[in-house]
Formats: structure tokens, sequence, C-alpha cells
């Protein structure tokens, strides 16, 4: 049977390209968004924060996304050096930096011929809301599509921070940004598994440290986190639990990200990395070299410090991560008059 789609009675069509990165989806929306405007990246993830929410929700959420679904816009660049601009969404609301959505952006354009394979050691600079990200893209000895990027400066926010949470106990952690802040815990200390079969405790406890810690920032009591550069970026984004228990022999540490409301990456997190090569410089010396961090699924990203430098009053590190994303579909969401659910809904 041949089912006829061009009657259906609609209010919105939004076209999206579908993807992963090492096991994170990223649904980056090719057309069908309103003009989002702004002079810089903040500005326009305050504009379709403030005007167009309703469609990161059609998009992210049930029965069209799920709880752990991740998106993407390409926008216009705002610096001269950039190709485009790229804003990032989640089931939360909007981040400041990805590193698998600029992994996965980078490679599902070159593969669609949007972009034109950059030559070796040729970058492709993309605006984000936290600063000017370098893409590069290249061939391995297998002939695989694979992306690295330099992030934004990382650095090393708060050391040996205690908080006590509820049905929890006595946390340790250490603070740290690539992109957004992170909340490092060590799980194995902690007595959590990293694995996939334990995803509900993971989340549960990711949740209740990440809100713990907020409020005690709220009350000013204990105020860990402060960017130096701009006030919207001053928020804890997640909590990464990270595990010596590794799947594959080649990995130094596995990550497991809960991020925005309770979100969790599939991927070892590009931001994440970035804040742990930062984390690990600071706190063990080590000047990473090709480091090989996994995910909760067994997605492999490598990180290597490529230059240490000064950031306003911290020393951070420039981190260069890479990874594989692949597509996975072409998708036309649309919104009929009728639908009891044009927003969507979430359920976990």
């Amino acid at each position: 049977m041949q089912i006829k789609t061009n009657n259906i009675n609609t209010i919105r069509t939004i076209k999206t390209l579908d993807g992963h990165t090492e096991g994170e989806p990223l649904r980056i929306v090719i057309s069908g968004y309103p003009e989002i405007k702004g002079a810089s990246m903040l500005e326009k993830r305050q504009y379709v924060s403030d005007n167009f929410d309703q469609y990161r929700q059609f998009l992210m959420y049930e029965p069209r996304g799920h709880a752990d679904m991740y998106g993407a816009i390409l926008t216009e660049p705002c610096s001269k050096d950039a190709m485009f601009g790229i804003l990032f969404m989640h089931n939360e609301g909007y981040s400041s930096m990805c590193g698998h959505a600029i992994i996965a952006s980078v490679s599902m354009l070159i593969e669609t011929d949007t972009i034109a394979m950059p030559k070796p050691g040729q970058c492709i600079k993309i605006d984000t809301p936290a600063g000017l990200i370098s893409a590069y893209a290249y061939h391995d000895e297998q002939q695989k599509l694979k992306v690295s990027f330099d992030n934004v400066p990382a650095f090393v926010e708060a050391l040996a921070q205690t908080i006590t949470v509820a049905d929890i106990g006595k946390v340790n952690y250490d603070i740290a940004f690539g992109g957004a802040y992170y909340a490092f815990v060590d799980a194995d200390e902690l007595g959590i598994s990293c694995s996939r079969n334990n995803t509900a405790q993971l989340i549960d406890f990711g949740r209740k440290i990440k809100l713990a810690i907020i409020a005690r920032d709220t009350l000013n009591t204990h105020n860990s986190i402060n960017h130096p550069e701009a006030k919207d970026l001053s928020f804890l984004y997640g909590v990464i639990f990270h595990s010596g228990d590794t799947i594959s022999a080649e990995a130094h540490s596995k990550h497991v990200c809960i991020f925005a409301d309770g979100e969790l990456d599939r991927s070892p997190t590009g931001t994440g990395v970035s804040a742990r090569a930062a984390l690990l410089q600071a706190k063990e010396g080590l000047n990473l070299d090709q480091t090989i961090i996994e995910s909760i699924v067994g997605g492999k990203m490598t990180v290597e410090i490529v230059q240490q430098c000064q950031y306003y009053d911290k020393s951070a590190v420039i981190p260069r991560v890479s990874g594989q994303a692949f597509i996975t579909g072409i998708h036309e969401f649309v919104l009929t008059p009728d639908d009891i659910f044009k927003n969507g809904f979430l359920l976990r």
C-alpha cells in the first residue's frame, strides 16, 4: 500500500538529520525553525530560549524524542572567522558547548557534501555560546572519517570539595570547566558501578549531587562556580562519575555524565573529557597525550593537551578531543492542529 503524506494538515514541519557520536544521539535541524536573532551566540541562545522553546520540546521530548535526546541548531556565524554557529539543546534547555555535537555536526555536514572535506591541517571554525571552536576532519588508517576539535580553555575551578547529600552521604568531588562546568566524582571511591545495568542509580545519584551543590551555591555559603568571562556560563551543568573499571584495556578511565535534567550521556562527553584533562593535569601533573576515555556503552573519545595557557586568572589547557560519528536517519517531524501533545512530554 502506498501511503500518501502530501495532504497532512500541519501547523509546522521541522526537518532534521539524525546521527550519533560514540553512542550519544544528535538531532540537527535542517529546516523549519524561525529566524534566530542575536549579535552573539549567547544572545542567540537566549533568543531561542525566550521565543522558540516549544520547538525544542517538540523535537527533544516524547513522542518524537526521549528523555536523553540531544539536538543542535546551526546558525549564521557571529565572528568573522567562523564557518557557522551552533546552538545545543537537550531535555532541560540549552547548553553552552557540546563536544559530541561538534564531532557529529562536522562529520554529517561533510558526509552530506554540505561542506567540503578540509585539507590536512585546515580547520573548520565554529561559533558556540562558550566561544570559538576549531574542528578538524581526517581519515584514519582504515579510511574512517574522524573529527577532532580544539576546545575553549579548560581549567579547574575547585579541588577536594566535600558535600553531604541526602540518601547518599559524604561525597568528595572536584569542579572543572571544559566548555561547561562539571562536578567530578570518583565512582570507585563512592562505591557506585558505572555499568550500563546501573543507569537508574547513576541518574539518581547524579541528580541529587548536582542539586545539592547548586543549593549550597545558591545560599552563597560555598560559591564554587564563577566563570571569569561570561556570567551566563556560571552554572553547574552536570556530574561526571569516573571509574578505573573500564571495558577496554586501552582506556584510561570510564566517564558517565549525568547532565541537564537527569540526562545520561552515552558518549564519554566531549566537554567532560576536556575538563578532565585540565583536572588530571592540575592534580597529577599529567600532560595528556592521546588518552582514551570510554563511555558507559563502550564509545571512546581521545583527549590530549595541545597547549597550556593563562585564561584570566586561571591556569588553563587547550584540549583536543577526537571521536567518530554516524548518520542514523533523515526525519520530517510535523505538528498537526489537534495533537494533544503538541510540545511533547517526558517519562523517565
